[in-house]
């Protein structure tokens, strides 16, 4: 009461309040990360050790085994896994919530440090890698040519194009996938080394001896200091032909003498297929506190300093955007705000029949969201799918508390009070049962505050945002609705004359309304060629219900036995998930074949495989990628974003153009029943 009386004596301050908040709220949309999930923060820290040549089995005693001994002594883990494969282990260390992850981190670099003290001789240190669950590939950016090779592809992409990452805030750089590292690769010729008496030892050394780092000096002559230079690094694969490996009878054996040297990549064991056919992409990962929405924003406004980089034949796209989730679900809030707030002016119109109490309903709606965007963004939260889904949810409670309000005011100023009392007396009347509904309503997202781990995380920023837009909406019933009814509303167009028209509301029926009813409706039946086609539907209604009256006990009866019954077959009906379905037109195929299954037969499987889905979708495939094998030892964090046990394994991401319109769900079934 308090709050409405202070909003009709100071109306100014009121108004300028609200459009202080609105305001900081448009500012603050621009700026508020848009995400796909809310931020998971979950403590989880990788390990990865690469040893090129290593089983499963190798790979897990010597490495695997000796690194989780060690973690033990870490504080706060809560879990440990490990996979191994050949040539790589990979190490997942979860933690508590409550662990200071920045101390844990230490610590783990610390027990790494004595664990590689028994790796086997040349182990390189291994790689630990701060992880969450946000942190994960957005779109791919892919290059294809016509022309070019492999590893020709691979290496610009290395080279130039991945360093241009560390120009887009928020997005990791890792590398790419579809080729591995540039190698000089030494085809020594054993008849020709047993005929100069030449062991491949021999070769090996030479190269090592012939190829190293040295430092260089300076020379001073007279007044001027030269920077010398000393060649003991090759710098063509044709150098390498020129070292020498020994002297026999006063003759020179140089490598070229017993191998050929060529320019060319390590032992291939992974394929990356675009449109079937293979070529290079690098999968875009964001931080976690990266906005998707703003990290392929700018990096889509990059693309054309990315594409000058390399030559023309040489194309550069951005694929598998998974930012178009978030911009469908700002899409559907924006067209269900809309579309609330226009139906319930609409519905106040033609049962009120006032225009102007239709506005004051419609303001209050984008008001209450924007103030819920403002405190969401104050929290440190994001928008995203659940921010998303509880502001859609909040905005038929909205609808309600306007609608409630203006009603009330209606039905006082229809008996007959002046324009301000009726407004105070309206609002002070339902402001605590209003308050009431506010409060249930909060109590039954409440136990979201003492939720752990994922639930959490999903579900606070959802009670969050319905909270933050519940409470705005109270707060502009009781303070911004008055001042602008007082404003905008006309007494007379409320005052009841039998035969012209006037503006309905809800009735309290208490003794004075039952009176006011009763000579209404003695009015319509006396003259009913003055009512309107509302009395007229009105007066059909109460026949019926007479009618009904007699038969109230066993109408009521059926009505509560046929909800329960529909009610139960639809429980038992509907689906069951954490998070909604979504049909975006993506979905994510993998292929095992039997182990041990060679690369270049999983990648023919692989091609059968996108014929079918190809085929099942009636050619309406937009867009593939596929990566089959395993991920070179060289680039063991990759591993992170795509893991395969062995080359007889691969995974397939399919986009579908937009004419193709199928529910997800049941293209699946059907591509598994092939």
């Amino acid at each position: 009461m308090d709050l409405v009386k202070g909003a009709l004596k100071r109306p100014v301050t009121v108004i300028i309040l609200v459009l202080g908040v609105l305001i900081f709220s448009l500012i603050t949309v621009p700026k508020i990360p848009i995400d796909i999930f809310p931020k998971l923060n979950l403590p989880t820290i990788y390990v990865i050790e690469s040893y090129g040549g290593m089983s499963a089995q190798q790979m897990e005693g010597f490495f695997s085994t000796r690194l989780q001994d060690q973690f033990l002594y870490v504080n706060g883990i809560k879990n440990i896994e490990s996979r191994n494969i050949q040539g790589l282990t990979m190490i997942k260390l979860s933690f508590y919530e409550s662990t200071d992850m920045a101390e844990a981190s230490a610590q783990v670099a610390l027990q790494v440090n004595r664990a590689m003290k028994f790796f086997p001789p040349g182990a390189l240190p291994p790689q630990v890698l701060r992880f969450d669950a946000s942190s994960l590939p957005v779109g791919q950016l892919v290059f294809s040519s016509q022309n070019r090779s492999l590893k020709e592809i691979y290496d610009l992409a290395t080279t130039r194009v991945r360093p241009m990452f560390a120009t887009v805030r928020g997005l990791s750089a890792p590398p790419p996938f579809g080729a591995n590292s540039r190698s000089l690769i030494v085809n020594v010729d054993p008849d020709k080394l047993r005929s100069f008496g030449v062991a491949p030892d021999d070769v090996v050394d030479a190269i090592a001896k012939s190829n190293v780092m040295s430092p260089s000096g300076n020379l001073r002559v007279s007044n001027t200091m030269y920077l010398t230079t000393i060649n003991t690094l090759q710098k063509t694969a044709e150098e390498f032909n020129h070292i020498p490996l020994k002297t026999k009878q006063g003759a020179t054996v140089y490598v070229s003498d017993v191998a050929k040297v060529s320019d060319g990549m390590d032992v291939t064991v992974d394929y990356a297929l675009v449109n079937g056919k293979r070529s290079v992409y690098i999968p875009v990962v964001k931080t976690a506190d990266a906005s998707t929405w703003q990290v392929v924003k700018d990096l889509k406004a990059t693309l054309p300093e990315m594409q000058s980089l390399l030559p023309d034949d040489i194309r550069i796209s951005y694929e598998f955007d998974q930012s178009v989730f978030v911009a469908n679900a700002v899409k559907s809030l924006i067209f269900e705000g809309t579309l609330g707030a226009l139906l319930t002016g609409l519905v106040v119109l033609l049962f009120l029949r006032d225009l102007r109490s239709s506005l004051v309903v419609i303001i209050t709606i984008p008001v209450s969201i924007f103030t819920a965007v403002l405190l969401l963004s104050l929290a440190g939260q994001t928008i995203n799918i659940m921010t998303l889904s509880g502001l859609a949810l909040a905005v038929g409670i909205l609808v309600d508390q306007a609608t409630v309000t203006i009603e009330n005011i209606h039905q006082h100023l229809e008996m007959g009070k002046p324009r301000k009392e009726a407004i105070f007396e309206a609002c002070r009347e339902i402001s605590f049962p209003l308050l009431l509904i506010l409060l249930c309503i909060l109590a039954v997202f409440a136990p979201s505050f003492v939720m752990n781990g994922i639930p959490r995380a999903m579900f606070l920023p959802l009670s969050l945002s319905i909270g933050f837009a519940m409470i705005a909406s109270y707060i502009l019933a009781q303070s911004l609705v008055p001042v602008i009814s007082n404003w905008l509303l006309r007494e007379e167009k409320f005052r009841y004359r039998h035969g012209h028209f006037h503006a309905h509301a809800g009735e309290a029926m208490d003794e004075q309304e039952i009176e006011q009813i009763a000579e209404h409706l003695e009015h319509e039946k006396a003259k009913p060629e003055k009512n309107d086609r509302f009395q007229r539907l009105k007066l059909a209604f109460m026949r019926r219900l007479e009618k009904l009256m007699p038969r109230k006990r066993l109408i009521v009866a059926i009505y509560l036995l046929a909800v329960i019954f529909l009610s139960a077959l639809c429980f038992m009906d509907i689906g069951k998930d954490l998070m909604p379905k979504t049909n975006a037109g993506q979905f994510q195929l993998r292929l095992k074949a039997p182990d041990g299954t060679r690369l270049e037969r999983t990648e023919v499987l692989l091609k059968q495989a996108l014929a079918i889905v190809d085929t099942t979708v009636e050619h309406h495939v937009d867009m593939s990628s596929a990566y089959v094998g395993l991920v070179p030892t060289s680039y063991g964090t990759s591993n992170v974003y795509i893991f395969n046990a062995g080359t007889h394994e691969a995974v397939l991401q399919v986009q579908l153009d937009e004419k193709y319109h199928m529910n997800m769900d049941v293209l699946k079934d059907a591509i598994r029943r092939i």
